[in-house]
Formats: structure tokens, C-alpha cells, sequence
């Protein structure tokens, strides 16, 4: 009874967080498959928690920081470790792998639908999983520096750093760590789509619809914005500024990569081809299948 009173406050407490782990569940289970989605939230959890365990108490790999138990009691901790902020990292990691996902993959349009070509090559490749650890630190620049300043909203004070950073208090070890956090959690999700047998129709619902590849940059956005509004609800206007401008390169630099690739004249039919043999079950219009481009 005790445990369901600490995640019913957990929920109460922190509702956003919840909010943005359905969306990661809605979103990895029509991409990914439900049962991807489930492993990777046991599995990514379990990392980030170690994660942020071993770091408190030896200052690897995001360097010395400390949690406040402020909530402790009121919510669910693991171990000295509040449980709302490991399980952020699931849902986050997902978001950075889908941008990831976004800016490799070929695309197609067809009667305003937008279709992402992937691959089972792309899905677990190496520069993908660079490139979606990068924007995986991308989010905690912009995260980091409010959360840090939680007296001032509803989060609360919940941690801190002993010896404060360059960053806005934050030191540069942080996304340091953030960085190899974000690698070895894409890594995992990377392992658990390739070893899982994944042609349960049940399972794969999703591919019935070709918008499920937005669902995973739009929560990518959604926590820019809801980190960005709360920055300047609590009038931090320098953090809030420099955190706008910085996301915004790789933002528009994607903006502007997606189209480059729709405006081609040269789309290459080996994508379609290799996209329609890697997930023969996707939902792709019987004239894009059949025409010759």
C-alpha cells in the first residue's frame, strides 16, 4: 500500500514527466513495436539509474553532484536516486534517436504524407547512434540549467553541484557524461530492435501508419519547449536565450536537410527498394511501390 501511495505522489508530483513517458510509449510502440518499447524503459532505466548511482558516489560519468532529499517520502527514490529522473532518460533517448533516425534516413512525399525510408543498416548503424548521442546532449544544455534552478518552479531543489560549473553552475564533465550516457542508451535500444523477432503483426500495429516517425521529433520539440517556457517563466532570460540559440543550428540545420532531401530530383530508388525488404509490412502507397524512380 505504501509503495502505490509513493507512485500515485510520484505521478501527482510530477505529471509532465508522465506525460512525455506516454508519448514515448505511444511513439516507440507504433515505430519500434510494443514490445521495444517496454525492454527499452526496463533496460534504459536500469542505465541510467546505475548511471546516476555511480556518479554520485564517485563522480563517474557525469562528475560529483548530489541529490537534496527534499521529496523523499513523497515520491518514488531508488536508492538515493529519485526514480522520475532516471526514467527521463528512456524517453529522452528515444527522442534523440528518432531525430537521429530523421536526419539519416531518405525520404519520400506523396499526396502531403511524408514517408521515412529506414533501414535495418540505418537503424542500428554506428553513425546514427553518434549522432542521436549528440542530440541526446543537446537536450540536457537546455534541461540542465533549469532543473538545476527547481527552487523556483515546481520541480524543487532536488540537486546540486558541490563545486558549481561554467555552464550556468554546470560543469562541463555533465554533458561529458551525458554524451557516453546517451551513446550506450541508444546502443541498448539499438541491440534490443535487432535481437528481438519482430514480425508479430500485433506487435508492429504501427506500420499501418506513416506518420509514427514524427511522434519521436515532435517529443523532442515538446521538451525543448516546455524546458524553454519554463526557463522564462522563472526569468532566467540569459539561460533561456543562450539555450534557444544554441538548439536552434542543429534544429534548422535539420529543417533544412529534410528539404534538401524531399525538393531531390534525384530520389534513389535502392532506398524504396531497401526500406520495402527490411519492413515489408510498412504502409507505403501501391503507386510509390510500383513506379519506376
Amino acid at each position: 500500500m505504501e509503495l502505490f501511495s509513493l507512485i500515485l505522489n510520484t505521478i501527482i508530483l510530477r505529471p509532465y514527466v508522465f506525460a512525455f513517458l506516454l508519448i514515448y510509449f505511444w511513439g516507440c510502440s507504433m515505430h519500434l513495436g510494443v514490445q521495444r518499447a517496454i525492454l527499452f524503459c526496463i533496460i534504459g532505466y536500469f542505465i541510467a539509474w546505475l548511471s546516476e548511482y555511480s556518479s554520485i558516489h564517485s563522480g563517474f560519468p557525469y562528475g560529483h553532484y548530489y541529490y537534496i532529499e527534499q521529496t523523499k517520502g513523497r515520491e518514488l527514490w531508488v536508492l538515493g536516486v529519485p526514480w522520475m529522473d532516471s526514467i527521463s532518460y528512456v524517453f529522452l533517448a528515444y527522442a534523440s534517436y528518432s531525430v537521429a533516425m530523421l536526419a539519416v534516413s531518405p525520404l519520400m512525399r506523396s499526396g502531403g504524407m511524408l514517408y521515412l525510408l529506414e533501414t535495418k543498416k540505418l537503424r542500428g548503424s554506428l553513425y546514427t547512434r553518434l549522432l542521436g548521442a549528440l542530440f541526446f546532449v543537446y537536450l540536457d544544455i537546455i534541461i540542465d540549467p533549469v532543473a538545476l534552478r527547481g527552487n523556483r518552479w515546481f520541480l524543487g531543489q532536488i540537486y546540486g553541484y558541490p563545486e558549481g560549473g561554467v555552464y550556468f553552475g554546470i560543469p562541463i564533465s555533465n554533458f561529458i557524461g551525458w554524451f557516453v550516457v546517451g551513446f550506450v542508451l541508444i546502443y541498448a535500444l539499438q541491440k534490443i530492435d535487432s535481437l528481438l523477432r519482430a514480425e508479430n503483426p500485433k506487435d508492429r500495429f504501427g506500420h499501418r501508419y506513416p506518420w509514427r516517425f514524427l511522434i519521436g521529433p515532435a517529443l523532442y520539440l515538446g521538451v525543448v519547449i516546455f524546458n524553454s517556457s519554463v526557463t522564462f517563466f522563472i526569468r532566467e532570460y540569459n539561460i533561456a536565450w543562450s539555450s534557444i540559440f544554441i538548439i536552434l543550428l542543429p534544429l534548422f540545420l535539420l529543417y533544412t536537410l529534410i528539404g534538401t532531401k524531399l525538393s531531390s530530383a534525384n530520389f534513389p530508388s535502392t532506398a524504396l527498394e531497401a526500406h520495402l525488404r527490411d519492413f515489408p509490412g510498412v504502409m507505403v502507397p501501391e503507386h510509390l511501390r510500383k513506379q519506376d524512380i
